[in-house]
């Protein structure tokens, strides 16, 4: 347990954007460690084995990481922050290389995609899919490769002593992630912070017009809804559960009260965290 205040887990490569928002949550003073899949980050916290977790939730060009929804309602974790990462895609190669020596280029395939009117105006250079941002930036430490680059982010650039050939990879700038911060405890909320509340829950089966009802808790008590998102519900064949992010935290009485209501329309209803809100553009 020696030194676990500081230490946050994350999915994939050092270098990866993932770390980028874990330094971002504890600054300088954070341990980061890397780990193979969003469930071991998940584990890493729940088993004590780090403090903290960090897991991407939703890429505002992407759209939501499903998988990581799902992750929320099997583990007994609490969202206690956000942070908005503007992603930013470097071309990057050992510093040997040139940007004229370029034939091949590796990246995660969605990297790769995001940036695609690079790939149409450089014909003569191939995209290679790669398992990782990171990993295709490490991939190149050893110089090995001379005719080929990565796409990663600049701290992974930074990290393994690559070469910038090209900042500003990507198609569009509007390519921001969410990643949320995870803790084996709820968040302590100062009084001033502009704060939100993520929920799950699964409305009743065979009731026309539950979801219109649910959704009437809120607005009646003129609570923001900040977004909603449906998963299949792996108890139940072609049943659904919803999460529901929204303005403000049970500690006000109008939402204290939502919730409440809330709770005696559904079959299921569990309180994922509240947090204060991230700074960026989703």
């Amino acid at each position: 347990m020696k030194h676990i205040s500081r230490t946050i887990a994350f999915q994939g490569v050092p270098g990866a954007y993932s770390e980028v928002a874990a330094r971002s949550f504890l600054g300088p003073i954070a341990r980061t460690v890397a780990r193979d899949t969003f469930e071991d980050v998940f584990k890493a916290v729940q088993k004590e084995k780090v403090r903290y977790g960090v897991v991407p939730i939703e890429n505002s060009l992407a759209g939501s990481i499903h998988e990581n929804y799902d992750l929320l309602l099997s583990h007994r974790l609490h969202i206690i922050g956000e942070t908005h990462l503007r992603i930013e895609h470097v071309l990057m190669a050992h510093p040997a290389s040139s940007r004229r020596s370029i034939r091949f280029v590796r990246s995660h395939p969605q990297a790769l995609a995001q940036c695609s009117n690079f790939f149409r105006k450089n014909r003569g250079i191939k995209s290679v899919p790669f398992f990782d941002t990171a990993g295709a930036a490490l991939s190149l430490q050893d110089g090995s490769s001379p005719d080929t680059a990565a796409i990663a982010g600049r701290f992974a650039a930074r990290l393994y002593g690559l070469k910038i050939l090209k900042r500003n990879l990507e198609d569009r700038r509007e390519n921001f992630t969410r990643f949320l911060l995870l803790s084996r405890t709820p968040a302590r909320l100062p009084s001033h912070a502009r704060t939100k509340c993520s929920i799950a829950f699964a409305p009743r089966k065979n009731q026309v017009g539950i979801l219109f009802r649910i959704l009437g808790v809120f607005a009646l008590r003129d609570i923001d809804l900040l977004k909603i998102e449906s998963r299949p519900d792996p108890r139940s064949v072609f049943q659904y559960l919803f999460y529901l992010d929204l303005a403000g935290d049970p500690r006000m009485p109008h939402v204290s009260g939502a919730l409440e209501h809330l709770s005696e329309m559904v079959t299921h209803f569990r309180l994922l965290g509240a947090y204060p809100r991230g700074s960026g553009h989703l």
